[in-house]
């Protein structure tokens, strides 16, 4: 029996205090805070990786530097990052008790971030054999907080010789991380449905939906690029049609792929015939972090202007918000997948409701989502001249993981396969595609 972790972080005024505790020993409960200075380094490294404009920059801007500049371009920019931000985020004794755990099976890692922390890739922190001084993370924070306001602290990294101060071991190594719902949706009345009950049911398989009025390159283009029966993700499929039923009911692989009438009233009508579990795959949009709310996060299916619903048209099309899911209160199955841009964002937002939560709200109890916008097939291949498809590639092990019995592990299994090879210089498992998903999991569900 592996033993469960809790990770936990509060934003409190201009410092988020952590708390890691292990379930049943209330005794080993370790707690720091990081301050507000340190905070906004760790963010500051984390977003010059990701393919989300910053400042001035376009969406294709931002794409080129994530995939041939960023750290999440090389393996030492990658381990160089997770180095960082296992020393900004995670104290030391903290690490110590996450050694103290190690056990076959790895323990089970529960994280509740703060608002500020809601994009971190907990499980690709790497453990710290040394790092700043304490004095010298003071000195650098207090040089951070002036009269104009407080800035990203300057930390005086001695980074000529990475693997003098990491092993590269990661946190994913260490445990399964899964991501804890917000305790708001924990509490919320809601009536879940089970895997065990669902699981010989049908599949529900929502592959990258025709958006109207949108060119196949536009922003809310095809994700997948044009089907055909001959590449590897429409011969996943079929295998998949061939070992159960899926829905909707097709004559081949390929009528799944760019459907013009997975619109909000298909969905609702699949959903009303008890699936196992959803497979979305598209476009999602976050609601605005700075004005917005949660509940504002959209997933875009195949829905025209003249479709019901709560937010705004975008041309001739009517985003699905979150808020309009738990209106409708359809029916989700026990396990969805939201491979579409930033869909685990919930915990960026106070009152966190947003795609995730909604899942839950509709019964799911296992949703596995991304911390941010993945790279489209087309946009790697533009920016990296390679024949891969790391697209394809996290659809199939996202879609082979809610299959298996143990979803988190096999999600967590595929993340650290992923990561090795990566490590041991594979380029084209790029993190941009495995250190964003996340699995949010809850009433004990695996």
């Amino acid at each position: 029996m592996s033993s469960t972790l809790v990770l936990r972080f509060a934003d409190v005024g201009v410092a988020t205090y952590a708390s890691l505790r292990v379930v049943g020993a209330p005794d080993r409960t370790v707690t720091w805070v990081v301050h507000e200075p340190i905070v906004l380094a760790a963010l500051d490294e984390l977003q010059a990786a990701l393919p989300d404009p910053a400042g001035s920059e376009t969406l294709g801007e931002a794409l080129e530097r994530a995939l041939t500049r960023g750290p999440f371009a090389t393996a030492l920019g990658e381990l160089t990052l997770a180095y960082m931000l296992g020393v900004l985020l995670i104290a030391e004794p903290a690490w110590q008790l996450f050694s103290e755990c190690l056990a076959d099976p790895r323990p089970v890692l529960f994280v509740s971030p703060s608002a500020r922390l809601a994009r971190i890739p907990w499980g690709l922190l790497a453990l710290p054999r040394s790092g700043p001084s304490p004095e010298e993370l003071l000195a650098a924070r207090t040089a951070a907080v002036t009269f104009k306001g407080t800035r990203a602290a300057s930390i005086p990294w001695q980074l000529a010789d990475i693997e003098s101060v990491t092993d590269s071991c990661r946190l994913m190594e260490m445990v399964d991380v899964v991501m804890a719902v917000p305790p708001n949706i924990v509490h919320a009345p809601r009536t879940p449905t089970r895997w065990h009950e669902r699981c010989d049911a049908p599949a529900l398989l929502v592959i990258d939906p025709r958006v109207p009025g949108q060119r196949p390159d536009s922003p809310l283009g095809s994700v997948l690029g044009r089907p055909s029966s001959e590449s590897p993700l429409c011969q996943h499929f079929e295998r998949v049609a061939a070992h159960r039923p899926v829905l909707p009911h097709v004559g081949s692989a390929v009528e799944l792929f760019r459907r013009s009438d997975a619109d909000r009233g298909w969905l609702a009508a699949l959903l009303g015939l008890a699936p196992s579990r959803m497979l979305f795959v598209g476009h999602a949009s976050a609601a605005d972090r700075a004005h917005g709310y949660a509940d504002r996060a959209a997933l875009h299916l195949a829905c025209s202007a003249a479709a019901d619903g709560a937010a705004e048209p975008v041309g001739d099309h009517r985003p699905l918000l979150a808020s309009d899911l738990m209106t409708a209160q359809l029916p989700l199955p026990p396990r969805v997948a939201l491979l579409a841009c930033g869909s685990g964002g919930d915990y960026q937002f106070d009152e966190a409701t947003g795609l995730v939560a909604a899942m839950v709200l509709c019964g799911s109890e296992l949703v596995t989502a991304t911390l941010w916008s993945l790279p489209t097939t087309a946009g790697y291949r533009r920016f990296t001249a390679r024949a891969e498809d790391p697209m394809a590639q996290i659809v199939v092990a996202v879609d082979d993981a809610h299959e298996a019995p143990d979803a988190v592990l096999a999600v967590n299994r595929w993340q650290r396969e992923q990561m090795r090879r990566w490590r041991g210089g594979d380029t084209s498992t790029s993190p941009l595609y495995w250190a964003a998903l996340v699995t949010f999991a809850v009433d004990g569900a695996r």
